[in-house]
């Protein structure tokens, strides 16, 4: 089977094994755990390497009030500067997909709907928090379900109004944890959305600075290119 030079988006190879592979310049990302390759367990050996190279990675995985909040302060400041750094570029390349990415605007549309998943739906209990401008990713067959507007086109300031909401309801939430706050156990609300299973404040908050960090290393990798072509 010959995958050379393929391009693979979203892939699920959960429990397969892969035999006398070739992966001579490859590139792989997404979630991996469990995954060994000639023996080895390769997970632990790519997060010491991404905690190295961004210590304030680290600092992501807090678990008691006070470092959540400087870890939230660390995602202020990365998307501060990455926000800047995209209005240099023309509005039109910030709706613009590199290599068959979410567009710098779709980036920021997927989390506001993170956040209205993790800290609205389920810390904050709300049963139909969805804000239309959100964006799901492509598990989500059905997004009018939860009110999402597939169509919708917004430019990057009507974004960054709705998103500046969901991060001031984020801040005021780090603002009163506490430690049994974060120990505390929250049901999905009934009816539809997502997640579907019982999790902590903590566990939600982690999801949450996970996104942030995540996205915005992707949007900045893609700000470079789209700096490169302008």
């Amino acid at each position: 089977m010959d995958f050379s030079h393929a391009r693979l988006h979203a892939p699920n190879f959960e429990g397969a094994t892969i035999s006398d592979a070739w992966l001579l310049n490859a590139d792989v990302s997404g979630g991996i755990e469990g995954l060994r390759i000639n023996g080895v367990e390769v997970a632990p050996l790519v997060e010491a390497e991404l905690d190295r190279r961004s210590p304030d990675r680290a600092k992501l995985r807090a678990t008691d009030p006070a470092g959540i909040a400087e870890a939230w302060a660390i995602i202020e400041e990365v998307w501060r500067t990455t926000v800047e750094r995209a209005r240099a570029l023309p509005e039109p390349a910030l709706h613009e997909r590199v290599d068959g990415e979410w567009s710098f605007v779709e980036t920021l549309r997927h989390l506001i709907m993170a956040t209205d998943k993790w800290l609205s739906h389920m810390v904050l209990q709300i049963a139909r928090p969805y804000h239309p401008l959100g964006l799901a990713g492509s598990f989500l067959e059905d997004p009018e379900s939860l009110g999402l507007d597939a169509a919708a086109d917004p430019s990057l300031d009507e974004v960054l109004a709705v998103r500046r909401g969901r991060m001031d309801a984020v801040a005021e939430t780090i603002g009163g944890l506490t430690p049994h706050e974060l120990e505390r156990r929250c049901d999905p609300p009934a009816g539809l959305g997502h997640p579907t299973e019982t999790c902590s404040v903590l566990t939600c908050l982690q999801v949450i600075l996970r996104e942030e960090w995540e996205h915005a290393q992707y949007a900045n990798r893609d700000l470079a290119i789209l700096e490169a072509a302008t």
